[in-house]
């Protein structure tokens, strides 16, 4: 079982970062919709180029701060026990292993834009994003920590998301110039961020459904009340994908109206006439 901080502190992660994808990618395509390329990552433009790398490093110092706490703190430094790992902890190492992945992504972007040393395209970082997906997703289909029931079916729909981010982030690589796939990946990285939270306020917060209780490590729900918790997580899916979509096409329509140019004008009247 996890805890509200465990899935509270990722789930912040991810919906600043791809908040900031959606809106980068509208911004980009309306601005220049024929020179569009997909993007791992948006530079912050403005304050004489000091915040040109923010989101950069929010992914690498707040994977690196949550890497700590659970290889560190979580594990109070205990690894081995008598000369073997330390099998009440593996769920700590297990986030360990996915975090390094995206702190990795972090400082290799990091380098190949501020160094000469490696110097990599955006198709390349987003196979190494792809990968650290990857990781991931394994990490939750493969947990160590057994999840059953209500607590399952919440993390069943996580790892669904968790797909999504890896199939839009290698169609990034395969079509560079796509708008659909690079907004795709944002609203994948939102909704992942999106869920973390609900999975936090609904399984180890006030939301929890009546009819399950928190007893031990685990989550205990009555038949019925499971079948209603399941319910009640498909509703919330669909209320969080579609507030995402009116805000994808509300920022659109900002955007456009405010830094669209002639040649997106152009593109909409060819499409309706």
């Amino acid at each position: 079982m996890g805890s509200f901080k465990g899935h509270a502190l990722p789930g912040t992660l991810f919906l600043m970062v791809g908040a900031w994808h959606i809106w980068s990618s509208v911004l980009r395509y309306v601005s220049n919709p024929k020179s569009f390329e997909v993007r791992v990552w948006n530079p912050v433009h403005g304050f004489d180029g000091k915040l040109k790398y923010l989101e950069l490093y929010v992914v690498a110092i707040g994977a690196f701060i949550d890497l700590c706490i659970e290889l560190l703190y979580s594990t109070h430094l205990k690894f081995f026990v008598n000369g073997i790992l330390n099998t009440s902890h593996l769920n700590d190492f297990e986030h360990s292993g996915m975090l390094l992945m995206f702190f990795l992504l972090g400082a290799i972007a990091l380098l190949s834009e501020k160094t000469s040393f490696i110097s990599l395209p955006q198709g390349a970082l987003c196979l190494i994003a792809a990968a650290a997906f990857c990781a991931e997703y394994l990490l939750f289909y493969f947990h160590s920590t057994t999840h059953k029931g209500l607590e399952g079916y919440y993390h069943l729909i996580l790892v669904l998301l968790i797909g999504l981010c890896i199939l839009s982030t290698v169609a990034g690589a395969l079509l560079p110039n796509s708008f659909p796939v690079d907004l795709c990946s944002g609203i994948a990285i939102t909704l992942q961020g999106l869920w973390f939270y609900q999975t936090a306020f609904t399984l180890y917060g006030p939301m929890l459904p009546v009819g399950c209780l928190v007893k031990g490590n685990a989550i205990y729900c009555h038949p019925d009340s499971e079948v209603r918790g399941e319910l009640l997580a498909n509703f919330q899916l669909f209320s969080l994908v579609l507030g995402v979509l009116v805000a994808v096409v509300g920022s659109y329509g900002f955007a456009a109206s405010r830094y669209g140019n002639s040649d997106l004008r152009s593109m909409h009247l060819v499409q309706d006439g």
